[in-house]
């Protein structure tokens, strides 16, 4: 399948990043935040909403975007707490600007950077050089993105990061994420600097002493391949080992991409009696069980793999329970080089900003797993919550909003992303974002004929 990739000069038309006064005209407010569900407009002036409610024709202002948002649903922007635009290091798969037209093409208004690059992020000269580079394309492109710091030094697992430092220095939170922290004593040690600093450490919980080949669930599938697998009791064992550390030292631990049902048994047991741990899914983790990779081959190649029909089932339910509380995306760019390797030797992860939205919609809400404000608040203020970050919408509140047709049918051939390793290219999802809005400007449009402006400013 052709997939199609916009030129710049596209881009640079759907893209914006200049503060304007927006009028969201017969919006269906869904806010989690507040429970807020009812029709009608919003005004954005300054980077703030001002008002929600009619705004009378006579007293618009001078250069306003009308945006006629009938039939759309206005949300807080998305949150993505897990993601790798590789920059520094591996920037053939993706650097901070593609990775930021795929998120704000997805609805996202913030993400959070993984910090496995190379240079990885143990240092505070490389978290400001990451900073710096943020900043530089936050003038192109709306879109809050926040830096994590690694747990170990070199993501060797043996020493750890100065994480005060690190902190004050901007980094929002710690992860080693894509290779678990062996040494029980080290972690035990990091939680309770975490804990200090009041920053979450996320957590890849795969034990490799236990894996042979990694990317694909042990099981059926793996012995059809004649592969050995990642047997689940990697994961398992992981989460049981960390989460009684966490207990012991009070730290904000989030379990990250669970894929197995004993993983969300265990979360769901232990945040009956510890709010401080936390869990996040994937859309791929939802969406697929491990039979996809006999249709997508590498494309269907993650760490942790994409498990049985009751694997999936176990998380939608841990979702719908509140188990787990975030959907993150984990959006893993490879080339497609890299990806058309024997499946042993192609590297593990598939994008996911792009169509989390989408995947979301189709598998949960629609088949009535969950309600739209439920997928909602997994993608908007359960994340957000966890990093202590704005999210709502209310008078006075930060603009971060996405606005999307719940009911529109897209089908996946088109990516900002500089890669497209996914097993979703070619599908039909439901569910088509059209605006983004990132701290009151226009970061995304998708219809232009959707748009009105009075007085519309000129750009040079």
């Amino acid at each position: 399948m052709a997939l199609k990739r916009p030129v710049i000069a596209f881009l640079r038309a759907v893209f914006y990043n200049f503060h304007m006064n927006i009028y969201l005209h017969g919006a269906r407010i869904m806010d989690p935040s507040s429970g807020l569900d009812a029709v009608s407009d919003i005004f954005i002036s300054d980077g703030k909403i001002t008002r929600i409610g009619p705004l009378g024709p006579m007293t618009m202002p001078e250069d306003t975007c009308r945006i006629e948002a009938d039939g759309l649903i206005a949300a807080p922007g998305l949150v993505d707490i897990h993601v790798h635009f590789r920059e520094p290091g591996f920037t053939y798969k993706e650097d901070i600007e593609t990775g930021s037209l795929a998120a704000v093409a997805g609805g996202f208004t913030t993400v959070v950077m993984m910090a496995n690059t190379k240079p990885c992020v143990d240092s505070v000269e490389t978290l400001q050089m990451l900073k710096a580079r943020i900043e530089s394309v936050n003038r192109q492109i709306p879109l809050h993105i926040l830096p994590s710091a690694t747990v170990t030094k070199g993501l060797l697992g043996r020493e750890l990061t100065d994480f005060v430092s690190l902190s004050d220095a901007g980094a929002v939170g710690f992860t080693d994420d894509g290779i678990p922290i062996l040494d029980e004593t080290l972690l035990q040690n990091a939680f309770s600097l975490a804990e200090k600093v009041g920053r979450p450490v996320s957590l890849h919980e795969e034990d490799p002493r236990l894996i042979t080949e990694n990317g694909i669930n042990a099981g059926a599938v793996s012995s059809a391949l004649h592969l050995t697998g990642s047997p689940r009791e990697a994961e398992i064992s992981m989460i049981r080992r960390d989460i009684e550390i966490a207990n012991r030292t009070g730290a904000i631990v989030n379990i990250q991409h669970i894929s197995t049902k004993e993983g969300v048994d265990l979360i769901r047991a232990a945040r009956a009696v510890n709010p401080r741990i936390h869990a996040e899914a994937t859309p791929h983790h939802f969406s697929l069980n491990e039979n996809a990779v006999l249709k997508y081959g590498t494309n269907a190649k993650m760490n942790p793999p994409l498990r049985t029909e009751e694997d999936r089932l176990a998380i939608i339910e841990g979702l719908a329970d509140g188990t787990i509380e975030t959907i993150a995306t984990d959006h893993a760019p490879h080339a497609a080089e890299e990806k058309s390797r024997d499946f042993t030797a192609a590297p593990s992860g598939i994008t996911g900003l792009e169509t989390a939205l989408p995947l979301g919609i189709t598998h949960l809400v629609l088949p009535g797993y969950l309600t739209m404000m439920q997928l909602l608040k997994a993608m908007t203020a359960s994340p957000a919550s966890l990093y202590n970050l704005p999210c709502g919408i209310r008078e006075g509140a930060p603009a971060d909003l996405v606005l999307f047709d719940p009911e529109a049918v897209q089908r996946v051939d088109r990516f900002y992303s500089r890669s497209c390793n996914t097993p979703f290219a070619g599908a039909e999802l439901t569910g088509v974002v059209q605006f983004t809005i990132a701290d009151g400007k226009i970061s995304y449009r998708n219809q232009e004929e959707t748009v009105s402006w009075k007085n519309r400013p000129q750009r040079s």
